[in-house]
C-alpha cells in the first residue's frame, strides 16, 4: 500500500504534463485553430480513452459482420508496430510485419472487405475513395484521439472492469487522455460485461458515466467460440474439464480471458507479453520446453486470434515442434435488448448521413 501512495506520488508530475500537452492539443481542435477533415462517405470511428484493452478488434468485426450485407464497407487502420511505412491496402498474402496484427486479422477473417494502413488517416481516406468507388462507408480502427479527421460517428469503449471514470492518465492510469473527453462519443459501449449484469449496476454505471443528451450507452460482453488449430483452422475442438491448457497471449488485458478459461479446464497457466510482443524463436523454444513438461496426455497450447497473426511468422518452427496450438475466436454479444437498440442507432445514422 504504501509502495503505491509514493509511486503516485513520484509520477503524478508526469501524468500532469502529459495531460497539459493533451489538453493544449485538444484545445486547438475546440477553438478551431485546428479543424478535422470531413469527408463524402460515412466515417465511423471506434477507439477508447486508454492505451488498450477494451475491445477495439472484436467490436470492429461485430460492426463488419453487422453492416457487410447492406453496404460496401472497408476498414482503416495505423498497422501499429508494423515494420513498414506508409499508406498500403491488406491482402490474404500479407504477414503482421508488413500490416500489423489486427489489420491482418480483418482481412483473414472478411477477406471481401476492403482494409488498409496508414499512419496519416486523412491522407489515407482519400485514396481509399479514389481508388475504389464502391466503398461506402469505412470504419476507423482506433481513431478517438486521431482528431485530424472528423468521424460521423464516434464510438467509445470502456471497460467494464476499470471504466474510464476509475481511471487516470498515463503514468498514473492507462488513460490517453483526460476523462472529460468522452463527450466527443456518441455512443458509448461498456465491454466486456459479465454474462449477468443486473439492471441495478446497469443504472450505477450509467449514473457513473453521466452521459450527454446526445449520447447512447450500450453493454456488451464476449462469446468465446470452439478453438481451432493455428496451422489448420479445419482442425477444430472443444475444451473439456480433463484439459491441461498452456495460454500464450500478449494482450493489454488478460482478466476476462483467464475468468473464463479457469472455469473450463483443470488446469490453467498463463505466459505472458506485453501486448502486440512479436515471438521469438527462443519465445517458441521456451513454449515448447514448458508444454513438454506437462504431464498427462490433453496437453494443449491456446493463444488469441490477434496472437495467431504473429505466431504465423514462427510457422515453421512451430510445425517442426509439432506444438499443439490452438487459437480461441471471440465474438461480441450485447446483452439484452441492446444489440437491437445499437444496430438501429448505426443505421439510422447511416440513413440519416449527407454529403
Amino acid at each position: 500500500m504504501l509502495q503505491k501512495i509514493v509511486f503516485k506520488i513520484l509520477v503524478s508530475p508526469l501524468a500532469l504534463i502529459y495531460g497539459l500537452g493533451v489538453s493544449l492539443h485538444n484545445a486547438f481542435y475546440s477553438l478551431g485553430i485546428l479543424k478535422g477533415l470531413r469527408f463524402n462517405i460515412p466515417l465511423i470511428s471506434v477507439g477508447n480513452l486508454s492505451v488498450g484493452g477494451t475491445g477495439k478488434t472484436p467490436h470492429i468485426e461485430y460492426l463488419i459482420r453487422m453492416l457487410k450485407p447492406y453496404v460496401q464497407i472497408a476498414v482503416l487502420s495505423r498497422g501499429y508496430r508494423r515494420k513498414t511505412k506508409g499508406f498500403r491496402y491488406v491482402v490474404p498474402e500479407s504477414d503482421a510485419n508488413q500490416v500489423g496484427d489486427e489489420p491482418l486479422q480483418y482481412k483473414k477473417k472478411y477477406p471481401e472487405i476492403t482494409v488498409a494502413i496508414a499512419e496519416r488517416r486523412a491522407f489515407a481516406i482519400p485514396q481509399m475513395i479514389s481508388q475504389q468507388a464502391d466503398i461506402q462507408t469505412i470504419l476507423l480502427d482506433d481513431a478517438f484521439q486521431h482528431r485530424a479527421v472528423t468521424p460521423g460517428l464516434n464510438i467509445l469503449l470502456t471497460p467494464y472492469s476499470k471504466p474510464f471514470t476509475r481511471d487516470f492518465l498515463i503514468p498514473l492510469g492507462r488513460l490517453r487522455e483526460w476523462r472529460s473527453a468522452y463527450e466527443r462519443a456518441d455512443k458509448i459501449i461498456i465491454s466486456k460485461c459479465p454474462d449477468t449484469l443486473s439492471i441495478d449496476d446497469r443504472k450505477k454505471l450509467i449514473q457513473e458515466i453521466n452521459p450527454y443528451p446526445h449520447q447512447e450507452i450500450f453493454f456488451s460482453k464476449y462469446q468465446y467460440l470452439d478453438p481451432y488449430y493455428l496451422l489448420d483452422q479445419n482442425a477444430v475442438l472443444q475444451l473439456e474439464n480433463d484439459m491441461q491448457i498452456i495460454v500464450l497471449c500478449a494482450l493489454a488485458s488478460t482478466d476476462y480471458l483467464i475468468d473464463y478459461l479457469e472455469k473450463q479446464v483443470t488446469y490453467l497457466e498463463v505466459i505472458e507479453y506485453e501486448d502486440h510482443h512479436y515471438y521469438t524463436e527462443e519465445d517458441i523454444q521456451k513454449l515448447h520446453r514448458r508444454w513438454a513438461s506437462l504431464e498427462g496426455k490433453r496437453n494443449l497450447i491456446l493463444t488469441t486470434e490477434k496472437d495467431a497473426t504473429r505466431l504465423q511468422l514462427l510457422r515453421p518452427l512451430i510445425l517442426k515442434l509439432q506444438l499443439p496450438i490452438f487459437v480461441l475466436p471471440i465474438e461480441v454479444r450485447f446483452l439484452d435488448q441492446d444489440a437491437q437498440r445499437f444496430a438501429k442507432s448505426v443505421q439510422q445514422f447511416l440513413l440519416d448521413f449527407k454529403v
